[in-house]
């Protein structure tokens, strides 16, 4: 086993573990800062890979934006230290199970795939070309991506604002 495997095992363990720690912690601030940890290990899977502006973009949007985001959130709605409710109840049992049925699923159609070896370098991580083809105007540009992130970071601070406005009491 090569070290780059190792390596890749080691930052998805670390990925899986704060996952289900953000899902089942009982905290709310607890389980964002569990899920700014997964997203972190996530970047770092980008990192190994070589693919460096994602991994920038990884931390600096979701990292750095809408996790504090949330976390700005909880903290003027004032629950962070409220329980969440459990997490255990049939409804999410049955959907864990049929979560993990369809992950079994998927698991074995990929095996039953025939994969062809690629011939030559598929993807070209240059900044410049990635930075053209985020202001160009090409079919093949990602002009339309951007704008949907933008859009979703947009979305999270209205989000944010919406949560933190606390309903003024009616006057008699």
């Amino acid at each position: 086993m090569t070290s780059a495997a190792i390596a890749f095992y080691i930052i998805s363990a670390f990925i899986l573990v704060t996952g289900i720690l953000t899902v089942f912690t009982k905290k709310l601030f607890r389980a964002a800062i569990w899920l700014l940890l997964s997203l972190i290990g996530i970047a770092a899977l980008y990192f190994a890979m070589e693919v460096d502006f994602a991994a920038a973009v990884q931390i600096i949007v979701y990292v750095g934006g809408i996790v504090v985001l949330i976390i700005f959130s909880i903290f003027l709605t004032n629950n962070e230290g409220v329980n969440m409710p459990s997490a255990l109840s049939k409804r999410k049992i049955f959907s864990a199970l049929a979560s993990v049925c369809g992950a079994g699923y998927t698991v074995m159609l990929v095996n039953q795939h025939i994969w062809m070896t690629p011939s030559a370098k598929v993807y070209d991580p240059a900044v410049k070309k990635i930075g053209y083809l985020l202001v160009s105007n090409s079919p093949s540009s990602y002009v339309l991506p951007f704008e949907v992130v933008s859009i979703l970071l947009l979305a999270a601070m209205v989000g944010c604002i919406v949560i933190a406005i606390k309903a003024k009491p009616e006057e008699k």
